[in-house]
């Protein structure tokens, strides 16, 4: 039988990549569901294209506007608006298996929702696991689902584990993620005040949405990454590393107790997670380029730290100072980011103001005691008001 598909976020480079995969295997895969944000157009293309049951839109307007051009269209798709019809359908009998990668904490309640029905679910939304934490692997636990991840860093470590995750703590000595360094690797930090937006999102490897680009540039989402890796494969914060490999060809590490160490290599192109996550314990042809070692000049790796302190990503070193605080940091932490990132994007703040902002927020915001997702979603909502007030004194 064909997998059922769910595709969350389906007009973003995940989406649209997963797609494209989907695409070259029509007797493996049908897509059930597609969901997407306000973009009205790219969502009616994969709709013509694909024929799901259904689409759903987070905006009630453009909701309403892609159903009249789906009926003049003549396309069997149902369109729907919002939260609770997306929650319904992934949880659905109609879906077995669904990428997420609805972006930032807007995804959080969809992910919760097919990890209580069971799913097959591909992650890659970060903030399930920044944000949710313990709630959602309660979640995953609770409902049997099958946690598949996506981001090539931590495919990367999947592929490089044992089979059976009760041996990684004995098995292994750490985790290393690589990151490319981002467009400034090189740069003066002092340099950083006169970054444009447009610098920002030119990522020198990876092809990427806006918000993930500028992440990569300020080295938040290797930030995120770790207290992803955290809640993912179990090892405590302090035998979780990052290390600087500017080709992006290692795309993580693991290190074993002997200290032999087991890398997965593939081209800089997130198709190649995406079908390992789709086809997995399988293999199935991706669309990436292959690997040729005969053009490889090097590989090189560059640690963090200058003198012994991480000055020119000081962000990053909020994810293991998240990761001791109080349960609930990490989410603040990311609402911050979030709302940081946007201001940026906007031209209402500086490039390294963008730090000032997450700094300025952990400092205002105490997290309470977390029951629920309510909590959740009050504590972001209340991340996010400070750090807005933070951006609006540096504005």
């Amino acid at each position: 039988m064909k997998q059922r598909l769910a595709i969350l976020g389906s007009t973003g480079s995940i989406g649209t990549s997963t797609l494209d995969v989907v695409a070259r295997h029509p007797d493996r895969f049908e897509v059930a569901v597609l969901s997407a944000g306000s973009r009205i157009e790219p969502l009616l293309e994969q709709v013509a294209r694909f024929r799901p049951r259904h689409a759903v839109m987070a905006d009630p307007g453009a909701a309403r506007q892609l159903a009249e051009r789906v009926r003049a269209e003549g396309l069997p798709t149902e369109v729907l608006a919002g939260d609770a019809p997306l929650d319904a359908l992934v949880a659905g009998d109609g879906v077995d298996t669904v990428m997420a990668a609805i972006v930032g904490a807007a995804g959080l309640s969809s992910c919760l929702a097919a990890a209580r029905a069971g799913k097959r679910l591909l992650l890659a939304n970060k903030e399930a696991l920044v944000v949710g934490a313990e709630l959602f692997l309660d979640a995953v636990r609770a409902g049997g689902a099958r946690l598949l991840p996506i981001d090539s860093e931590h495919s990367a470590i999947f592929q490089s584990l044992p089979e059976d995750p009760a041996t990684w703590p004995e098995r292994v000595d750490r985790i290393i993620l690589t990151a490319s360094g981002g467009p400034f690797r090189g740069r003066d930090p002092a340099s950083l005040r006169e970054v444009t937006p447009e610098q920002a999102c030119a990522h020198p490897n990876w092809v990427m949405g806006r918000k993930i680009s500028v992440d990569s540039a300020t080295m938040m989402n290797k930030a995120l990454e770790v207290i992803e890796a955290r809640y993912l494969f179990g090892l405590p914060p302090e035998r979780l590393d990052v290390v600087i490999h500017p080709q992006s060809v290692i795309h993580s590490m693991v290190q074993y107790r002997d200290h032999s160490v087991v890398a997965q290599l593939g081209t800089p192109d997130m198709r190649v997670p995406i079908a390992y996550g789709l086809a997995w314990p399988e293999r199935i042809a991706s669309g990436a380029a292959a690997l040729d070692f005969a053009t490889l000049s090097a590989m090189t790796f560059e640690s963090l730290e200058v003198n012994g302190h991480r000055q020119r990503f000081p962000g990053l070193q909020l994810a293991w100072d998240a990761l001791r605080a109080a349960p609930g940091t990490t989410a603040v932490l990311n609402a911050a980011n979030e709302e940081g990132v946007a201001a940026f994007l906007d031209r209402r703040i500086r490039f390294d103001q963008i730090h000032a902002v997450n700094l300025a927020t952990l400092e205002a915001v105490a997290p309470p005691a977390l029951q629920g997702l309510g909590d959740l979603l009050a504590l972001d909502a209340a991340a996010r008001r400070s750090a807005r007030a933070a951006i609006g004194r540096m504005a």
